[in-house]
């Protein structure tokens, strides 16, 4: 039998010995059945016919020496080396799957003949030629493919707005890109071989961490990170760690990705801050002061520190919004909150529930003492003219006040007790200062 009938006859058998080499290879485990054997199949019946096609003498030397007619079509060989180029086979990936292609032929005509002598021995030979030159082809498309790739990509990363750099496994820099010599306002040759260290980065440490864990584990890392660079650009950004394996799948290098989201962030914060912030004056709002509210009392049940919580309501000034309208009562309010903020410390909290009611929240006074010098502080405060454009106004302020530990509750129990407080001290006169109780509630002074 020839030799190309001998493939054509047995091209299954050959073909299946072919599939379980291929399932050696690290970038064909996850191609189909159907993708693997396409290729091996179609260049199989390529040069079996090639070898049906008669040669003279000259012909065959010609051929031996790699000297033939081309064709302006693409061979399969070519097609093989194109697509394994794109789905990240490596050189010597693709040159073994035509070792393992003659291996099966040979192998398989060799033991159906092995006790009978060939009829046609130069067909081994054009066979093997065939081969060689599917290898040259697929390769030399390969590698057109490859060079195609290059150019692509780095025209890519020379567009690409986003910093985008290698790591070597010291985290040296090995390369980075336009954007990258941009941001750092360095030439590139100032870049190359320094480390995130060498550059004087604060967040050098954490970098460092993260890319370290990154080619440890094999895995990817996303990070932040606040620097404002000598370019002035932006200062808030956020990184991609990658690490970048080679043949044996070890970890040679890690690709870093890095994106400015300096506005991003501000936008981000102006909504929460919004959402927690009372429009008008600038202090935390009713959704802010209970958050906060409940994380003081679960501070003071771990630490025993005493905590009380002041609610205010403003004495007269309905009558300011029904006189003078809305925009100077408006004024008055931003006043009262700049009043209030003054009478407390940094890691106090003052907030606005909404009208003419006002919170605080005092850490760490020992002494209810304490708590009622500054609640008449704020009395006092209150009490000092407003000047608007239009007159002076006076108001004055009630204050109703809860304890913790004393009258252990919840954080809504706290401000709905200060808040019964508060309406207790009004009734009793306004401008006063009520401590609540659970069984009898106690005034102080009046201002």
């Amino acid at each position: 039998m020839r030799l190309a009938d001998f493939i054509r006859a047995e091209i299954e058998p050959i073909l299946q010995d072919w599939e379980e080499f291929a399932k050696t290879i690290l970038n064909a485990k996850h191609m189909s059945k159907t993708g693997l054997r396409d290729h091996a199949r179609d260049m199989l019946l390529e040069i079996a016919d090639d070898l049906d096609t008669p040669q003279s003498e000259s012909e065959q030397i010609a051929k031996s020496k790699g000297f033939e007619p081309t064709s302006d079509e693409e061979s399969w060989a070519e097609v093989h080396g194109g697509d394994r180029q794109t789905s990240g086979f490596s050189v010597m990936e693709t040159v073994s799957e035509f070792r393992a292609l003659r291996a099966s032929v040979v192998s398989h005509w060799t033991k159906a003949y092995k006790d009978i002598p060939f009829e046609h021995p130069e067909d081994l030979t054009r066979f093997h030629e065939a081969i060689d030159k599917a290898v040259a082809e697929s390769l030399e498309q390969y590698a057109t493919e490859k060079e195609m790739e290059t150019r692509l990509f780095g025209a890519i990363l020379l567009a690409s707005p986003d910093p985008i750099y290698v790591l070597d496994l010291q985290g040296r820099f090995i390369y980075a890109n336009k954007a990258t010599a941009d941001l750092f306002a360095l030439p590139p040759e100032e870049i190359i071989g320094k480390s995130t260290f060498d550059l004087g980065f604060p967040f050098a440490a954490d970098f460092q961490h993260n890319l370290e864990k990154v080619m440890a584990d094999q895995s990817t890392h996303r990070g932040k990170f606040v620097h404002t660079f000598s370019s002035g650009q932006g200062d808030r950004f956020e990184y991609l760690l990658a690490p970048v394996l080679d043949e044996q799948q070890n970890t040679e290098a890690t690709v870093c990705i890095s994106r400015d989201i300096t506005e991003q962030a501000l936008a981000e914060e102006k909504i929460w801050h919004n959402a927690h912030h009372d429009l008008l004056t600038g202090l935390p709002n009713r959704r802010l002061f209970l958050d906060r509210l409940e994380q003081e009392v679960k501070h003071v049940k771990r630490s025993s520190l005493p905590l009380a919580v002041l609610f205010l309501d403003l004495d007269g000034f309905k009558v300011v919004n029904d006189t003078l309208g809305h925009e100077a009562g408006d004024r008055v309010l931003q006043l009262v909150a700049e009043r209030l903020t003054n009478c407390v410390r940094e890691e106090d909290t003052v907030a606005r529930l909404g009208g003419d009611e006002f919170t605080v929240i005092l850490t760490g006074a020992e002494h209810q003492k304490d708590v009622e010098l500054v609640a008449q502080a704020i009395i006092d405060a209150i009490a000092m003219p407003f000047d608007l454009v239009q007159q002076s106004v006076l108001i004055s302020t009630s204050i109703g006040i809860s304890l913790f530990p004393e009258n252990e509750m919840s954080s809504i129990a706290m401000l709905e007790a200060a808040d019964h407080a508060m309406y207790k001290a009004k009734k009793s006169g306004s401008n006063r200062i009520c401590f609540y109780q659970a069984f009898d509630s106690t005034d102080g002074n009046s201002a």
